[in-house]
């Protein structure tokens, strides 16, 4: 029960679109809150707050350097939200592979049909008794 309560507040935190643009821009690389604010075009209080709630539930830490505070993932509840992803993914995978073996097939080019001709009649064609 404790492990379904934890995972449904990570889903709390990441509910929240600035909190994941926020997420996202740190992939790449550690972010002061002021290049934060610039990117995303949030006021600097807005962007504390996030990060603040982000820094809480474990998401970012931060590090000083000089005047500035740089804030980083931490890895660990990506990794939580990855394990209980992972029969999810298991399940739409399968699915998926399946409707892309379909598509290819829709994809593949299918022979050309061979013009069928019908049989030729005796008298060209024309019934017995027919008028010429």
């Amino acid at each position: 029960m404790e492990y379904i309560q934890s995972v449904q507040s990570v889903f709390d935190i990441l509910v929240e679109p600035n909190r994941r643009a926020i997420l996202s821009l740190l992939v790449s690389s550690q972010q002061s809150v002021g290049e934060i604010e610039r990117r995303l075009h949030m006021p600097q209080p807005m962007v504390s707050k996030h990060l603040r709630v982000l820094r809480q539930a474990g998401f970012v830490e931060s590090t000083v350097d000089a005047q500035r505070r740089l804030y980083r993932l931490k890895p660990e509840p990506f990794q939580e939200v990855d394990a209980w992803l992972a029969p999810f993914r298991r399940f739409w995978s399968a699915h998926l592979d399946a409707l892309e073996r379909h598509l290819d097939r829709m994809d593949a080019p299918t022979p050309p049909k061979q013009k069928t001709r019908k049989p030729r009649r005796p008298n060209g064609g024309r019934d017995k008794g027919a008028k010429k």
